[in-house]
């Protein structure tokens, strides 16, 4: 391994570290669930889901964790659920 692959390595394991260095603006994801499959998608700090419970209630258990997850990497418009 080269001397220059060595130092971009190092340099994403920082970065990886510094999750606050990170800020999603849009994303779709497929979403395992119990029963289903579910896509999920983030787009303008805004959420959706193909879940009924979703459609109903504009909030979800794939979204809610989701927001889990990425606590820290998603802009102040879009607040993690306690």
């Amino acid at each position: 391994m080269d001397y220059g692959m060595i130092g971009k390595i190092e340099k994403a394991k920082r970065y990886a570290e510094e999750r606050t260095r990170i800020h999603f603006l849009s994303f779709l994801v497929t979403f395992d669930g119990d029963n289903n499959p579910h896509t999920v998608t983030y787009d303008s700090g805004q959420w959706q889901c193909d879940c009924s419970f979703f459609k109903s209630r504009g909030v979800c258990s794939h979204t809610m964790a989701l927001e889990r997850v990425l606590v820290g990497m998603l802009p102040e418009s879009a607040p993690a659920e306690s």
